[in-house]
């Protein structure tokens, strides 16, 4: 039996998704690997480093420091979140990441990204928690419209959402049979078309029409993922976790409190479903 993990995106909405990791690092449920997508992948780092608090930690110092999250970094870099101080001087300089424990953690720690020219998702072991890492993660999280596109080696990506929002798919591809899916949505939520946008994704993506096109089909791909999801739980044969209610909180909030709403809000479900998972985790049906 492999224990899997699956880290759905959402921005800020990833803070739920935190709370709930605080609970398990807390309570000492572990996983043989992992997988996360944009913050999913961005925060979800911190569960392989074994760092309980930093997410909300560091959101919270600098949530209104323009070289964190703002138009203004946008107009200045090029990405709403800024690239250099939130993927070197955070990590590095300001709230260290712990490297050594993430390369000795065993748990394998997958992130998604969108190759544009291929629309297709990447999928690529984080090994080191070192620069090139923190270069994937960043693709992994590199929204369209609100990102540049992030070159590595010779190809360039932008965020996995766009191309595999909730890979529970890939997990399960790679053998893990005891998945635990956490979402940032609730349980009824189906995503809308990106019609009103595409006009303007065609233009900044001009020269990668695979990647329009995923865009354009996004809402499709998930939607199907969320009902895959829904017939793999009902068969027993994962467990997931779901806000309670939609979170409320958008890609440029600045206040504090919001983001302890939603990272408390992820702390009370974990500790909800603690006592199912634990028993779900060691072979049992808690259908």
């Amino acid at each position: 039996m492999k224990k899997g993990l699956v880290l759905e995106g959402g921005a800020l909405r990833g803070l739920f998704t935190s709370g709930i990791l605080d609970v398990f690092m807390e309570e000492g449920i572990e996983f043989d690997g992992a997988v996360g997508v944009s913050a999913g992948a961005a925060f979800g780092v911190n569960y392989k480093s074994r760092q309980p608090g930093r997410v909300i930690r560091y959101n919270r110092r600098f949530c209104k420091d323009y070289r964190y999250r703002s138009i203004r970094s946008l107009i200045l870099t090029g990405d709403l979140f800024g690239a250099d101080f939130c993927y070197r001087e955070i990590p590095d300089e300001l709230d260290l990441f712990d490297k050594k424990t993430f390369r000795e953690n065993r748990m394998q720690f997958y992130c998604v990204a969108t190759d544009v020219v291929t629309g297709k998702p990447v999928y690529t072991l984080l090994t080191d928690g070192g620069t090139r890492d923190m270069l994937w993660t960043r693709a992994s999280s590199s929204m369209p419209l609100a990102s540049r596109i992030v070159k590595i080696d010779d190809g360039k990506y932008l965020d996995g959402g766009i191309s595999d929002s909730i890979p529970l798919k890939f997990m399960e591809e790679k053998g893990f049979d005891r998945n635990v899916v956490i979402t940032t949505q609730p349980y009824d939520f189906v995503k809308g078309s990106y019609d009103n946008i595409m006009p303007v994704v065609k233009v900044s993506l001009l020269k990668y029409p695979e990647a329009v096109k995923a865009i354009r089909d996004r809402h499709i791909m998930y939607n199907e993922q969320t009902r895959y999801i829904k017939q793999r739980e009902a068969e027993g044969e994962v467990y997931v976790i779901r806000p309670p209610e939609p979170l409320n909180i958008g890609s440029l909030e600045k206040d504090p409190d919001q983001m302890t709403r939603v990272y408390e809000t992820g702390r009370e479900e974990g500790r909800k479903h603690l006592s199912k998972i634990k028993r779900y985790l060691d072979g049992e049906d808690v259908r």
